[in-house]
């Protein structure tokens, strides 16, 4: 009974565990995933920009740009990690990047669970894992 009990309460855990995301399981992580996508540390839906071309280490969004889409911001100690990389914006401030796309909030999301962003302009979309 008990080798049973041990099996049944094994294969739940494992279930429950098919639902996390590769970001989910890594603690210092600068994103997790909620509802398919990406959000920052503040709870808010991350975005990407297609007018960025992933892998080059820029973001092209500044100045008005970065008004409404602010970047989510690396702290000076961060260090790439797994699909995560960081570019150095215009002014010289650093980004974190996914699998090579810098990620932006939208000023116009106001709470956790918001993707009023995607799609606007056919050039943002939600960024997802």
């Amino acid at each position: 009974m008990k080798l049973l009990s041990a099996s049944i309460l094994a294969a739940a855990l494992l279930a429950g565990c098919g639902g996390m995301s590769r970001t989910a399981s890594m603690p210092d992580a600068p994103t997790r995933t909620a509802d398919g996508v990406l959000i920052g540390p503040t709870g808010m839906t991350l975005y990407t920009f297609d007018r960025d071309a992933a892998g080059s280490g820029k973001s092209t969004c500044n100045g008005p740009c970065a008004t409404n889409w602010p970047p989510l911001m690396a702290a000076d100690a961060a260090k790439p990690m797994g699909a995560y990389t960081i570019v150095v914006r215009d002014d010289g401030k650093r980004q974190w990047a996914y699998k090579g796309w810098p990620l932006y909030y939208w000023a116009k999301d106001t709470k956790a669970g918001d993707k009023t962003g995607d799609g606007v302009n056919n050039v943002w979309k939600v960024a997802r894992p």
